[in-house]
């Protein structure tokens, strides 16, 4: 069960992904108490992901070991520039998103979209590539050489 967690994590990205998309579409619409509904969906999408991902890490890499990326030169190259600013920025977009957030709880309107310019592009970056990084690893990924 926990070793599917790695596929669970990447459709949450992927449905994260979505609902960025849409939250931004909602509020370039005016459509503010749709674009907050969507952007609180968002953020328990994600925080899933995260449970995910630090259950992942800390019961079945231990157990079973990370999966290596065993395509060579320049896709191996490609493939760990991604991973390595995936995790960076995922580190820096949590406090972020949950400063966003704040803002918006806060009713501090012209502050909340200073972060959001930010916050949202490098989110999006970070589900994207979630799931890319998933691809590659789980699905376009040979096997090791013998």
């Amino acid at each position: 069960m926990l070793s599917n967690l790695p596929a669970l994590n990447a459709t949450l990205n992927a449905l994260a992904t979505v609902l960025l998309i849409i939250g931004r579409v909602q509020i370039a619409g005016g459509k503010r108490k749709a674009h907050e509904r969507t952007m609180l969906l968002a953020t328990l999408v994600s925080a899933l992901f995260l449970a995910g991902y630090l259950t992942y890490h800390f019961y079945v890499v231990p157990e079973l070991g990370h999966t290596k990326f065993n395509r060579p030169g320049i896709v191996r190259v490609a493939y760990y520039a991604m991973l390595l600013s995936h995790v960076v920025l995922a580190a820096v977009n949590l406090p972020m998103v949950l400063r966003t957030l704040w803002l918006a709880h806060k009713e501090r309107w012209d502050d909340h979209r200073r972060w959001a310019r930010w916050t949202w592009p490098i989110w999006l970056y970070v589900s994207v590539t979630g799931v890319l990084v998933y691809a590659a690893l789980y699905h376009w990924n040979p096997p090791a050489p013998a």
